[in-house]
């Protein structure tokens, strides 16, 4: 009896059972059905197990006192008990069985206890750790909420500044903008200082001629006889081998300095090479006739400036020539720029693109006139022979250019004008030949009414008057 009495002391049976009925407690709203049932049913297991003990504990301490020892104890408690029904269900279970479900029973608490009571250390850790990392976090915004108002403390601070640079800026701007006027003006006030000393360097020379006439006037009418200088060589023609040397060199410096820059300068606005070389030609061919122009023009008016007063032992022709060569700065090149940059606008075999104007060609048109104007005044002239597109290639005018077709006979465009002395040929030309070209040539600069009346120039636009357009059939 001692040894089961012990075993149940020892087993810790109805505190297992309460912590299992404790358990159940907490978790039979969560639990489903079965699962409630099953607990239940292990209950009821567990206290079979344990009445079957306290039976065997009760059998033995009944045969302790005798055959009818603890009859009276079992009538008043034990019977009126089992008579309301109960049955016990240990039938098949043995104190040993029951014993090492309990104690199995109890491990698998002891475990569940211990699991449960690390989660909730880690689950103190995990927070403890959260909000450390929390505060750390609100450090950080902090921080940065303090280095965002810095920023826009810097930001409004450099905005001032930049404020200011740009005030600054736009002073230096109207300064210089100032100064530049000022300049171009005491240029203005300059040129305008030359040509008043040009004119009065003309006007002087124009009275020391009229003066040296008058004297010769003069003696004629007193009827003394004038001692007559022996004839002596024109300053055009003491000159003139020099400056034929100085213009064809020239010309050659327009062909392989100022035409390559030009065309650079061009292919920013245009796009075909082709067009290029033909405006760089058609430039130079309408350079060459509006200066032909001008000079015939000036030296009509020489001639009827001298012929009144002329005498001596030269002809008038020389002294016309021989003033002209010595004026050769009283040539009104803006007005022949003015004049070549109207008869490219009308010529329809050349275009520009619409944001540009043939005005871009001045300087070079302006060198190319004074050398052609300063040619017709040599003995013999040097001129530039007649060009047309679809014409037969002649070999002793002309070379083909790097891109030609070398066995085309007819040209298709030209590069640059042949320089003729007397109907010789002194420097060649270059032009372009490729089959297909056009064999009903039209001139290279016959005037179109297809053109555009924007695409003309500034120039022709301005309020200075120009002359009256030159007869269609010029030469180039």
């Amino acid at each position: 009896m001692s040894e089961t009495i012990r075993r149940l002391a020892n087993g810790s049976s109805f505190i297992a059972l309460q912590d299992k009925i404790n358990f159940l407690k907490e978790t039979y709203p969560t639990n489903s059905c079965d699962s409630n049932l099953g607990r239940l049913c292990e209950l009821t297991e567990i206290t079979s197990k344990i009445q079957s003990q306290l039976f065997t504990a009760m059998s033995l301490t009944a045969s302790e006192g005798g055959t009818y020892g603890g009859v009276d104890t079992l009538k008043s408690r034990l019977l009126p008990w089992l008579g309301a029904g109960f049955m016990t269900s240990g039938a098949g279970v043995t104190s040993d069985t029951s014993l090492a479900l309990i104690q199995e029973s109890v491990e698998k608490d002891r475990k569940i206890s211990d699991l449960k009571s690390q989660h909730n250390e880690e689950m103190l850790k995990l927070e403890t750790e959260l909000s450390t990392t929390q505060g750390e976090l609100d450090a950080t915004r902090d921080e940065l909420n303090s280095s965002q108002a810095e920023l826009e403390k810097t930001k409004v601070e450099s905005g001032g500044t930049m404020l200011a640079s740009e005030e600054e800026i736009i002073l230096l701007r109207s300064d210089l903008r100032l100064a530049r006027d000022e300049v171009a003006r005491y240029k203005a006030q300059l040129d305008l200082v030359g040509d008043y000393e040009r004119q009065i360097d003309r006007l002087r020379d124009e009275i020391s001629l009229l003066r040296s006439e008058k004297d010769i006037l003069e003696s004629r009418l007193i009827d003394r006889p004038l001692p007559l200088p022996p004839s002596s060589p024109t300053h055009a023609e003491l000159t003139n081998s020099i400056r034929h040397s100085r213009l064809v060199a020239r010309f050659n410096d327009l062909y392989a300095v100022n035409r390559l820059d030009m065309q650079d300068r061009l292919r920013r606005f245009v796009d075909d090479d082709e067009m290029i070389k033909r405006i760089i030609f058609i430039a130079v061919c309408e350079s060459f006739h509006v200066a032909k122009m001008a000079y015939r023009s000036f030296r009509l008016r020489a001639r009827k400036l001298l012929s009144p007063i002329h005498s001596g032992p030269g002809s008038l022709e020389e002294a016309v020539t021989d003033y002209i060569v010595r004026n050769l700065d009283l040539y009104d090149v803006d007005r022949s720029v003015e004049d070549v940059i109207r008869a490219m606008n009308v010529n329809p075999k050349i275009s520009f693109p619409p944001e540009c104007e043939f005005i871009l060609l001045s300087p070079f048109i302006r060198e190319v006139c004074k050398v052609a104007y300063s040619m017709q005044a040599l003995d013999p002239t040097l001129d530039i022979p007649l060009a047309t597109d679809g014409e037969l290639m002649s070999e002793s005018k002309y070379r083909r250019s790097y891109d030609s077709e070398f066995t085309a006979p007819l040209v298709a465009f030209h590069v640059w004008p042949a320089l003729m002395e007397d109907h010789s040929v002194l420097i060649k030309g270059e032009c372009v030949t490729r089959r297909g070209a056009l064999s009903s040539p039209r001139r290279s600069r016959s005037p179109s009414p297809l053109r555009s009346s924007s695409r003309l120039s500034r120039s022709s636009l301005s309020p200075r008057r120009s002359r009256s357009p030159s007869p269609r059939s010029r030469r180039y």
